[in-house]
Parts: structure tokens; C-alpha cells; sequence
């Protein structure tokens, strides 16, 4: 039997900002690619990878203790409605890492948009230096979504750069999450699915001074 792949999925891009002060932004439309490890019943774990698109952007510089918000624009993806023969029917349980950057404090986070994640609205949560969005979905296979726009409020620190990026290391130090439900012979299956980003990029690179 062959394992439900169903994996097209979105991720999130991590932190990207916009300056309060003036000061040119950089940014980029960056492709984020996630190698995946789904926990498929019966067949065993199986390997994965997807890919995300979305807009980064932020200063090129911001002053030592200045405020600078950070703005994520993660474009469409939809769920694949078959793979291998079985019929996806959601993907649900979604959450999405990254770490406060370096030389940065988070304040607080906005999330604005998104559209097609079911009936409860995603959340964004800080603790340990890491910021998670999330939500439970279900996200019905075949349909398109788009995730929200994040507005991440930061201050900046005393000196150095400040780099974002997407947590996630390994399968057991995963930077994404979420479950996949398929119909087969055997009936419904579920395969929690862990993501890293690999290679993990820098998005945007902000010097302090």
C-alpha cells in the first residue's frame, strides 16, 4: 500500500519588517523549501518536501532601541485533493516557528488576511525566544488558502545585525507541524507530518547603528 504523500502544503515565511524610520528596505520573494517526515500508519515514516512562497521585507537599518515592525506576505497554496491513490480529505493541527531574532526584542504581533483555514481564527504565541502561529483548520484537500499576514512589533538592540529566519533544524527539531487525513483501504489515516527548512535561509538582514 502506498502512503498518503500529500504535501504541497504552505508554510510560513519567518520575520520580515518595515521600518518606522526612514530608511531604504530591502526585501525579497523568497521560496522556502521544507524537507518533511510523515508519520504514515502502517508503511512507516516517509519522506517529503514542499515548498512556500512569500514576500520579505525589511530595514536595512535601524537605530540602537528603535522600534521596527515586521510584515509577512505568504502568497496562495492549495492542498492536493488525491495523492497516490488516496483521496486527501484535510490537513489540520498547522503550526509555524520562528525565533525572535537576535539583537531584537519582541513586543508584540497583528496578524491581518489569510483566507480558506476553517472556522477558527490562527493565533500567534511567544515563549522561549520563539514565536508560533497556529490554528487548527481542518483545510479540506483540493481547496486553496492563503495564511495571514503577520505584523511582528520589534525593538531593536544596542548593536549588531539583526537576521530572520524560520526555526527548525531536523524531523525532531521541526520549524513546521501539522496532521494529513486520507481515505484509503483501510479507511481514514492520519500522518502527523514534521518540517524543517532545508537549506534555512536568511531572509533579511537589518544592522543596528
Amino acid at each position: 500500500m502506498k502512503a498518503p504523500h500529500f504535501y504541497r502544503l504552505a508554510a510560513l515565511t519567518a520575520v520580515a519588517a518595515l521600518p518606522l524610520a526612514l530608511a531604504a528596505p530591502a526585501s525579497a520573494a523568497t521560496a522556502i523549501n521544507f524537507d518533511c517526515q510523515a508519520d504514515a500508519p502502517v508503511v512507516g515514516p516517509q519522506q517529503v518536501s514542499l515548498t512556500q512562497n512569500a514576500d520579505v521585507t525589511a530595514p536595512a537599518t535601524v537605530a540602537p532601541g528603535g522600534a521596527f515592525d515586521v510584515v509577512i506576505d505568504p502568497a496562495p497554496n492549495t492542498v492536493p485533493s488525491d495523492v497516490g491513490g488516496n483521496k486527501v480529505k484535510n490537513i489540520n493541527t498547522f503550526a509555524l516557528k520562528f525565533p525572535v531574532p537576535a539583537n531584537s526584542t519582541y513586543v508584540s504581533a497583528d496578524l491581518a488576511g489569510g483566507s480558506g483555514l476553517g472556522d477558527t481564527p490562527p493565533t500567534i504565541s511567544v515563549a522561549d525566544g520563539v514565536a508560533t502561529l497556529s490554528f487548527p483548520g481542518p483545510i479540506a484537500g483540493g481547496s486553496t488558502f492563503e495564511l495571514p499576514t503577520v505584523t511582528a512589533h520589534l525593538k531593536a538592540g544596542d548593536s549588531g545585525k539583526i537576521e530572520t529566519k524560520l526555526s527548525g533544524t531536523s524531523y525532531s527539531d521541526p520549524g513546521l507541524t501539522f496532521k494529513a487525513v486520507a481515505s484509503s483501504i483501510i479507511g481514514d489515516v492520519t500522518a502527523p507530518t514534521a518540517c524543517f527548512p532545508n537549506p534555512s535561509p536568511v531572509f533579511t538582514t537589518t544592522t543596528i547603528g
